[in-house]
């Protein structure tokens, strides 16, 4: 019976497998990590991406109807514009029918 267990030593087994868990930790936390790094990078591109909807919104009202339009609620009703309303705050604020209104676009948190 002694011949079945000779190459077989318990404490290497276990050097292995304590080697495996700590490798899966170690891959399993740079996906966590990369994973944070790519959602940031999306909030990124859809903040540019919403404060160019907003200049073309504004724009072609300007272009259609020879003014600005009076609010944010009138784009997303006569132009179309949509935006997560969870993830961002947009400050419209006219100016006059003939200036260019002040926007400002605020992330929220997402705690």
């Amino acid at each position: 019976m002694y011949r079945f267990n000779q190459g077989f030593d318990i404490k290497e087994h276990l050097s292995g497998a304590r080697i495996s868990v700590v490798l899966f930790i170690g891959i399993f936390l740079i996906f966590i990590f990369a994973l944070g790094s790519i959602s940031s990078d999306t909030l990124d591109r859809q903040e540019d991406s919403l404060q160019s909807a907003i200049n073309r919104g504004i724009v072609s009202c300007y272009c259609v109807e020879g003014t600005y339009p009076p609010s944010l609620s009138y784009l997303k009703e006569h132009y179309g514009l949509t935006y997560d309303e969870d993830n961002f705050f947009v400050d419209y604020r006219p100016i006059g029918s003939n200036i260019y209104p002040d926007v400002t676009i605020i992330r929220k948190d997402s705690k």
